[in-house]
């Protein structure tokens, strides 16, 4: 009787409606961390605006006088203070050297003070910051209390007593600069790093490694520094204006390159002495440069800092 009601039963209403090889999955793509940093950068408008500022200017300071055929030093007393015009698109100086180049070579030597001062930051900050947070709490005490000392002194203040006790006959040079910049500099990023150091060294894989037998030097350089580069990747690039900042200032005191070096601070200073004639233009162009450079780090580094924060990751 069993066997009977058995066969009766259609053996299709056991079977899926749909087959398994007909059957449509929907999967969500994995995303890495890097790739959702850069995914949701470029979809910030104004970061986007301010890199492309920053390789335009770039492509400016170092092909720009290619282009025009001119030399930062070379004067020419037959074309003082000339408009901009087509053959000198900024412009001449009231020594008949060529505005645009002069302005090219002081974005170059603007940024590669910036980018210098920022780099000796990164290495001094890193390992200061780096080693206090993994030390123990005496020396991570005294090594903060020293640079809350040195933090304390005025930024500007510092960088003009290094700049005028090392430099000679002709002003500060370029490894002056930097070296003034980096005496203080690089305090804000050691207390980012060490604050950094002090969350991550209680989580669960540095526990691990610790306990396989890690050594302090190997966990911060294998498991916690890596962990950190989104908040110093956006220290950099807040650091990287200040610096040209103050390199701009020093120049305009005259503390800073002195001429024939074409930095920003410079031109400013020397437009300012023949604004007063009419000659706007040579003070312009250099304040509308560093205003550039400063906008455009600036908004990348508030762009980085959004893209790179965690709460913020879909």
């Amino acid at each position: 009787m069993k066997n009977e009601l058995l066969n009766t039963i259609d053996p299709a209403l056991f079977e899926p409606a749909v087959k398994d090889d007909n059957t449509e999955r929907i999967t969500r793509p994995v995303i890495g961390y890097w790739s959702d940093v850069f995914r949701r950068l470029r979809q910030n408008k104004l970061a986007m605006v301010g890199l492309i500022t920053i390789i335009l200017l770039l492509i400016m300071a170092f092909v720009g006088p290619t282009i025009v055929g001119f030399d930062y030093s070379t004067q020419d007393y037959a074309r003082q203070n000339m408009e901009p015009n087509g053959i000198n698109l900024f412009g001449t100086d009231e020594l008949g050297r060529d505005l645009f180049t002069r302005v090219c070579y002081g974005i170059r030597y603007s940024l590669l003070i910036g980018i210098l001062a920022a780099a000796m930051d990164f290495v001094v900050g890193v390992t200061y910051g780096g080693i206090a947070g993994m030390a123990s709490s005496r020396v991570d005490n005294i090594m903060m209390r020293i640079a809350e000392v040195v933090y304390a002194i005025p930024y500007l203040l510092i960088v003009i007593l290094i700049s005028v006790m090392l430099s000679n006959d002709q002003g500060a040079s370029l490894f002056t600069l930097v070296l003034a910049m980096s005496i203080t500099g690089w305090v804000p990023m050691a207390i980012m790093v060490r604050g950094q150091v002090l969350q991550l060294r209680e989580n669960e894989y540095v526990t691990a490694a610790r306990s396989l037998g890690a050594d302090k030097s190997y966990i911060l350089k294998k498991h916690i520094i890596p962990n950190t580069l989104g908040p110093i990747l956006v220290n950099i690039t807040l650091t990287v204006p200040r610096a040209i900042f103050s390199e701009a200032t020093l120049s305009f005191m005259s503390l800073g390159l002195q001429p024939p070096q074409p930095s920003l601070g410079v031109l400013s200073n020397d437009g300012l002495a023949v604004m007063g004639i009419g000659l706007f233009y040579q003070i312009f162009f250099p304040a509308l440069m560093i205003s550039l450079i400063m906008f455009s780090f600036n908004v990348l580094g508030d762009g980085l800092r959004d893209a790179l924060d965690p709460r913020l990751r879909k």
